[in-house]
């Protein structure tokens, strides 16, 4: 009897559990993986500060999808088949325990994405799955149902199963190939990004954190609340990243030129602070404004704020002019700010966009336009916010496939 093989295209998360799997579930298959760099698992590397962000304490699907600006109705149905728990266990079962963290992030005890790595490593070795490096495809193609792969240095390989986990690609010409099979694509945009200030002030205060901002695009619905970072170019940390995977598609549109309005103090809107604002002149009148920050915000940002409303640090809050308060108002809830591009980071880099998920079979991810190829991952138009979502869409994504694979190979 032949064996039949598998060839799995991409050599990150979605890639190597889909390999690692069937490979297991079906000891007949042989698996090879192809990879177009020199870099395997580079994204696992550099997750999480090198810690590898593996997933997120969630256990309800309903709550889980929520975290998906696109595919989220696609994963409702996927993660039926392989959740949360599933991940866990499935490193439990191979030696890998993971933590969760105060904001729900799961990393490995050993706070090392080595550890992650390795075990894939393991499973690899352990089931005779190949990998070959610096092998870019050029073209796919169909015959007899024969799937063949020709690479850009003229080499073909012949195969039953291809499972396409090459990751998000930032520029649609590098579709192309997956095109000429029939499929769509959803135009990729970048997802992840932190938004830049050029020549704003307040990039002086670089390195600063507040640890919750409520943060608005103007003229769009779009708002997130939670940490945020001020960094040497303009702003960062959760609040902005989530805004950025939200705001994937309209800010592209946007050229990435577009307001945002900061409420420092989320907990309060301009007439409610203005009502909080007589009490504390009444309760520290004598103090000085600039010592006496009764928000508990950073002392730089709060000294700050206090000369974009015009308030000299020796005024006392008994002094304090209407004009300047209701300025200093205004600039602790509504704060305008004017953003002039991005910044995406190679670690973080999610893109927006990929293969049509309607020509998918959320059952085994196979394609509905050719048989026998399957895909896993960010090449599909799925893509989470910051905190292992998008992990778990590699791990989901990736198992379905290898157990559909598995399954037909042994027919």
């Amino acid at each position: 009897m032949n064996k039949k093989r598998l060839i799995v295209i991409g050599g990150g998360a979605a890639g190597f559990f889909c390999a690692v799997n069937a490979a297991r579930l079906n000891p007949e298959l042989e698996v090879t993986i192809i990879e177009k760099t020199t870099k395997l698992l580079s994204k696992v590397k550099l997750s999480g500060g090198g810690r590898c962000n593996v997933t997120h304490s969630c256990f309800s699907i309903a709550d889980m999808i929520k975290k998906y600006p696109r595919g989220n109705s696609f994963l409702k149905k996927a993660f039926h088949y392989f959740f949360t728990t599933d991940t866990i266990n499935w490193f439990k079962e191979r030696g890998v325990e993971l933590k969760t963290e105060a904001d729900g992030r799961m990393f490995p005890i050993t706070d090392s994405s080595q550890t992650i790595i390795d075990c894939l490593m393991k499973e690899v070795n352990k089931y005779h799955v190949e990998i070959l490096m610096n092998r870019e495809v050029k073209q796919l193609t169909m015959d007899n149902g024969q799937l063949t792969i020709e690479f850009s240095n003229n080499e073909k390989i012949h195969t039953d199963y291809v499972c396409v986990a090459s990751g998000g690609y930032s520029k649609p010409t590098q579709f192309e190939w997956l095109k000429n099979i029939g499929h769509t694509i959803e135009n990729p945009v970048p997802s992840l990004f932190t938004f830049n200030m050029p020549g704003n002030n307040i990039t002086a205060l670089m390195g600063i954190t507040v640890e919750n901002v409520s943060v608005k695009i103007n003229g769009t619905k779009l708002s997130e609340q939670g940490p945020l970072l001020i960094t040497h170019w303009g702003m960062s940390g959760p609040a902005i990243l989530k805004l950025s995977a939200w705001g994937a598609k309209e800010l592209a549109v946007k050229s990435y030129e577009f307001g945002v309005t900061i409420n420092w103090l989320p907990s309060f809107n301009e007439q409610t602070l203005k009502d909080k604002f007589q009490q504390i002149r009444f309760d520290i009148a004598p103090q000085k404004i600039s010592n006496r920050n009764p928000f508990s915000l950073p002392q730089r940002l709060w000294q700050y704020l206090l000369q974009q409303s015009g308030i000299h640090e020796d005024m006392r809050w008994a002094d304090l002019p209407a004009k300047e308060q209701n300025k200093l108002i205004k600039n602790l809830c509504a704060q305008e700010f004017l953003i002039k591009g991005k910044t995406t980071f190679k670690e973080e880099f999610v893109t927006a966009g990929g293969i049509a998920l309607n020509e998918i079979d959320y059952n085994t991810m196979q394609s509905k336009i050719a048989n026998n190829l399957f895909f896993a991952g960010e090449i599909l138009d799925i893509d989470g916010v910051t905190g292992g979502f998008n992990f778990q869409n590699a791990w989901t994504t990736g198992f379905i496939a290898a157990k559909a694979i598995a399954e037909q190979a042994s027919l």
